[in-house]
């Protein structure tokens, strides 16, 4: 009985980083599907933007970071009190972007303290184009994991969506994704959609039979 009571107690973070609205869009899948899993408090946290109000009206996506701002900014101890952490970034230059590298950073104290080892930890990310470094940017984010000593899950092949091959969709076993469009048109499909949920209910699920062994 008690371990059911630690199970349920499971707290699943999401935290992002979102210009246009796509990886948001995505998070919010990425919830649902942690959601799935009996037990799990999934919580919705955003990294801050830095990019000032006269750069995004420019870039149109002024409007968007209003919608966005009723999302908390993650702090320290979201991802301390977290038994796992899915991570969304937007793609730059095949790298993650400067406002989550930013975040980062910023952790140089869990790390410090170990706070982040043993806990499981995912990405996802969006591009504007079909081959724009979605995989680079999660591989190139799975190195940070790993020195935070997180254990990486990803998006495993038991998910057919990324098998697809009649559509344009993103999706890889590094983790979710979706394709933006070169001016942000596309917004992600019925399958990237799926591919978060899969991934989030996935980690959910690991971080369950985790806590469930410690206890």
């Amino acid at each position: 009985m008690q371990k059911i009571e630690e199970v349920k107690k499971l707290k699943i973070l999401v935290v992002y980083h979102s210009v246009y609205g796509h990886v948001h869009k995505m998070a919010e899948a990425i919830v649902k599907g942690a959601l799935k899993v009996e037990g799990a408090k999934v919580i919705l946290r955003r990294v801050d933007e830095t990019l000032s109000d006269e750069a995004l009206k420019k870039m149109g996506a002024l409007e968007i970071k209003k919608q966005l701002s009723k999302i908390p900014i993650c702090t320290l101890e979201d991802l301390s009190e977290a038994d796992a952490i899915v991570f969304g970034t937007p793609t730059r230059y095949g790298n993650m972007s400067g406002q989550m590298r930013q975040f980062l950073d910023s952790t140089a104290k869990l790390w410090l303290e170990g706070s982040l080892i043993g806990k499981p930890g995912g990405v996802f990310t969006s591009t504007a184009t079909q081959h724009g470094g979605q995989e680079s940017t999660i591989l190139g984010f799975h190195v940070t994991l790993l020195h935070l000593g997180m254990v990486i899950v990803g998006l495993p092949y038991s998910f057919p969506g990324q098998m697809r091959t009649d559509e344009i969709t993103g999706g890889s076993p590094y983790g979710a994704s979706t394709i933006a469009g070169t001016k942000g048109e596309r917004m992600p499909s019925e399958n990237e959609l799926d591919a978060a949920m899969f991934q989030g209910e996935h980690i959910a699920k690991i971080a369950a039979k985790l806590k469930e062994r410690k206890t």
